[in-house]
């Protein structure tokens, strides 16, 4: 998990900008959508094009959203379940964009179809994760927690498909999406098991 220090010295960072954006009449939702939208776009429209640099700054720049509507909520004193709803799903949504454009990448201008298999299992179990997650929650269990979440999952494939568009080889990037394949399989076991835990008839 990533770092909470880290989390509080970007919130710190990112409330003049929510508290300028709520002066101006930005909704939190507002920007939760605007996000999504700048974050899909980038990857889609980017990467296919072999653009995978600067579409990974761009992408970043709108991820950033992702902290900025959360901290307009509470200053607006607004959050609540719908907020979290709409967030976590449009999360599901930035996530698809990103892998699907790896695997069109790989499967096009990048000429490396190693990298679109993987990414396409990328996506896949971490959408697994997060189902896994939601459907316990549901049914009022813990699932949460695990090797591979959401943040790690996102940081590492950013950094490492910006990398490659800076020359960094590509079986670098394969490696990478292997690695969170694996880890995002064990995170899937993990909370499975946890569930299992938690239904198991007391002896």
């Amino acid at each position: 998990m990533l770092d909470r220090h880290a989390r509080g010295a970007t919130t710190r960072l990112f409330t003049p900008v929510a508290r300028a954006l709520l002066r101006a009449g930005v909704s939190p939702d507002a920007v939760t959508v605007a996000g999504t939208v700048g974050v899909s776009a980038a990857a889609l429209i980017l990467y296919p094009m072999d653009q995978l640099f600067w579409g990974t700054i761009v992408i970043t720049l709108f991820v950033f959203s992702d902290l900025v509507d959360g901290i307009m909520a509470r200053e607006a004193g607004t959050t609540g379940p719908w907020g979290s709803f709409l967030d976590s799903t449009l999360d599901r949504v930035q996530d698809a964009s990103i892998f699907l454009a790896l695997c069109w990448w790989g499967f096009g201008a990048g000429q490396a179809a190693p990298v679109g298999v993987l990414a396409g299992v990328c996506l896949a179990l971490g959408m697994l994760v997060s189902y896994v997650r939601a459907k316990a929650e549901s049914l009022g269990l813990t699932a949460s927690g695990g090797v591979a979440e959401r943040a790690e999952r996102l940081v590492l494939t950013l950094v490492f498909a910006g990398l490659t568009g800076l020359g960094l080889p590509t079986v670098v990037l394969t490696a990478v999406l292997a690695l969170l394949a694996a880890a995002s399989l064990i995170t899937v076991l993990q909370r499975v098991a946890a569930v299992r835990r938690q239904t198991r008839p007391a002896p």
